[in-house]
């Protein structure tokens, strides 16, 4: 029986009728990215101080702004700055309210006659002042977000890094649910469970009762949106040839890019966090109309033995690419690599870790997935607490992210996979510590250093995708890079804690933590083999031998058989 990649070859592997499926195959990646990382501006902190009890009455008797109020009220720093989680600890229900600031009646421009009020007993506050939490809440300067809906700030800040972390567990889920779904059921199906259960979890937060609700819809969130992406991802990538691959997959990632560079001028207009929730999840109902535009993945229906349904899109697909479907194809049996009967050995994780080299380059992989998400989601959330004009910072970020995919395609058939992935790591390394020991006032140096930085972890991200499925033997690849890449949503969940934790010590430190993590990923990365030119390992005996002989081509067929495989 002839495969897929046969069949392609007569009907077009390549032709306008992939090139749509493409298109609209990639274009949820935006939608992926809104979710990935709108909590950057979903959970800003305002600025924000203690509400005072009875503060209107008192505003209206003294004639006081709410400023003058914050003054005689909250408690300052050296800087000038206004405590965020205490006030003084004064009773404003007093009969006669009066403030004698031990000062003339000029001081700070105001008149003692204007004020009209004193403190009994000539108090004023200073360092002495008994202080107290903000028992009776917060006022919040600025938009409204999720810190300011449910309050999630001094002893509940930490709450606020759930956010992301729940989504991860959701994205992790995700990975295993719908993966699991798409395998059995169909992609095409899983794609619109999957977008609807993103749209309605999407609602779903707006209406949030409370916080521990809407982390319970950030979970599903999680879980369908990594469903909608995955799916779709493999739906393109199972309708071209192999050595297409590549290329599809970095026509993802540019989607993916679109979505970051589009998101912060979303949030500038719509900065209220529920409407832009809703700007971001309406789309996702829009895109249940994939029902009539994309096929299910012809690929799929051969496994499963559904020929005719099968045959019925690739005689499509040969009309669309101006081509004839051969008759000779009445039937087809897509065989999986390695195999000559369609069946495949039977291996379970723990394989991956039996052979010395194999043990070795799945621990080192498994911490470059862990490495990578931790950093690149943490210099994403980063620029929610560092950068003053956010939406502009934000927008750079994102714009950063395409040159990287040239680079990516430019680098690591010229030069090898080893010398760019290890370049891009040690590069970011170096750039993440210089941008936390740099003085601040700098500001253009450190702003470079870490547009730099992240340019070369997210290069070294893209690196790790195609790496990772060089390594395996061909029975034990998906097992593998599922595996090793599910770390990279255990980073995510991580990524919060590591980032928010630390910036309370030193507002750099998370910097250097990632520096110090990238500098060793790109240490490790000297330890794995070079894979350029190199056949993919059909068995785990092939593995142990990569980097023996590495003069041994192989024809691009494959070579190139795991470009895209994710």
């Amino acid at each position: 029986m002839p495969s897929f990649d046969e069949l392609l070859v007569d009907v077009g592997d390549f032709g306008p009728y992939q090139k749509m499926v493409c298109f609209w195959g990639c274009l949820p990646g935006i939608l992926f990215a809104f979710m990935f990382v709108v909590v950057v501006f979903l959970g800003n902190a305002p600025k924000h101080w203690c509400m005072i009890p009875t503060a209107e009455t008192v505003q209206e008797q003294c004639g006081w702004s709410e400023t003058e109020l914050r003054e005689v009220s909250i408690p300052q720093s050296e800087h000038g700055s206004f405590s965020s989680c205490q006030r003084f600890d004064v009773d404003w229900n007093r009969s006669e309210i009066s403030v004698d600031w031990g000062r003339s009646e000029t001081d700070m421009g105001w008149n003692r006659s204007e004020i009209g009020c004193s403190l009994s007993g000539g108090w004023h506050p200073s360092n002495s002042t008994p202080l107290v939490s903000c028992d009776s809440g917060w006022v919040f300067e600025g938009p409204h977000t999720i810190i300011s809906e449910f309050e999630l700030v001094c002893e509940d800040a930490w709450k606020a890094d759930l956010n992301q972390a729940f989504l991860n567990v959701g994205l992790l889920l995700g990975a295993i649910v719908i993966g699991y779904g798409a395998d059995r059921y169909g992609r095409k199906l899983c794609f619109l469970i999957s977008i609807f259960g993103l749209a309605v979890s999407g609602v779903g937060m707006i209406f949030s009762p409370n916080y521990a609700v809407l982390l319970v819809f950030r979970v599903i969130q999680g879980i369908f949106g990594k469903g909608a992406w995955m799916t779709t991802y493999v739906m393109v990538t199972e309708i071209v040839s192999s050595h297409h691959r590549r290329m599809v997959g970095i026509m993802a990632h540019i989607f993916f890019s679109i979505g970051i560079i589009l998101l912060p001028g979303i949030a500038y207009f719509i900065p209220e966090w529920k409407m832009l929730q809703l700007t971001i999840t309406i789309p996702c109902f829009l895109l249940m109309g994939y029902y009539w535009l994309i096929p299910e993945s012809p690929r799929w229906l051969f496994t499963m033995k559904r020929t005719k349904e099968a045959l019925e899109i690739v005689t499509n697909m040969a009309k669309r690419n101006g081509k004839t479907l051969p008759p000779e194809y009445n039937e087809i049996e897509l065989l999986e690599p390695g195999t000559e009967d369609g069946s495949s050995n039977h291996l379970s994780p723990l394989d991956a870790f039996r052979k010395p080299k194999m043990r070795k380059y799945t621990l080192i992989l498994m911490y470059a997935w862990f490495t990578s998400s931790v950093v690149y989601q943490g210099l994403i959330m980063r620029l929610g607490i560092v950068q003053e004009n956010l939406h502009l910072e934000f927008f750079i970020s994102g714009v950063v992210e395409l040159p990287s995919a040239l680079l990516f395609f430019l680098t690591v058939d010229r030069f090898g996979r080893r010398p760019p992935f290890f370049l891009a790591n040690f590069i970011g390394g170096l750039c993440c510590l210089a941008t936390a020991l740099i003085p601040g006032d700098i500001v253009w140096l450190k702003s470079t250093l870490a547009v730099i930085g992240r340019l070369a972890i997210t290069l070294g991200f893209e690196i790790v995708y195609l790496v990772s499925t060089e390594l395996y033997p061909t029975a034990l690849r998906n097992i593998g890079v599922s595996m090793t890449s599910s770390l990279s949503d255990v980073g995510g969940i991580m990524a919060p804690f590591f980032l928010y934790r630390l910036a309370n010590v030193w507002t750099e430190l998370p910097m250097v933590l990632y520096g110090i993590m990238s500098l060793v990923y790109g240490a490790l990365v000297l330890l794995l083999p070079e894979t350029k030119g190199i056949d993919l390992p059909e068995t785990m005996e092939d593995v142990e031998a990569l980097g023996r002989n590495s003069k041994d081509k192989c024809d691009v067929r494959s070579k190139t058989d795991a470009d895209g495989v994710v």
